[in-house]
């Protein structure tokens, strides 16, 4: 495990890294960094505990979002290829639509999760 030197809201921190996880881990604490400047940002709390719950409930919700409307496109694929009489164009057009909605979900990402 390697351990990095990062900065959260102004803070310094030092925080164990999986080997080869360094990109991934940054991104990480980059979001979190965002998530937490926001809603200090927004004024209506100052204390840096409950900052941090905020942000931590935001991107879980997000994070739960996300996987929800994944599940609900891979069943909407399903459906449309259990019906006897779909077309492949049916099966063409339900795919591209479930991978522009993954590569909206992603946006910049890159990643897949």
């Amino acid at each position: 495990m390697k351990q990095l030197d990062v900065q959260i809201m102004g803070q310094s921190y030092l925080l164990g890294c999986p080997d080869g996880g360094e990109v991934q881990f940054r991104e990480a604490v980059q979001r979190v960094d965002a998530a937490m400047c926001r809603i200090r940002d927004a004024g209506k709390v100052k204390a840096r505990d409950r900052i941090a719950v905020l942000a931590a409930l935001n991107l879980a919700f997000e994070l739960s979002d996300l996987n929800q409307s994944a599940i609900s496109s891979v069943e909407r694929v399903r459906a449309v290829g259990a019906t006897p009489a779909s077309s492949g164009e049916d099966h063409d057009a339900a795919l591209a639509s479930l991978l522009d909605r993954v590569n909206a979900a992603l946006g910049d990402d890159g990643r897949l999760l």
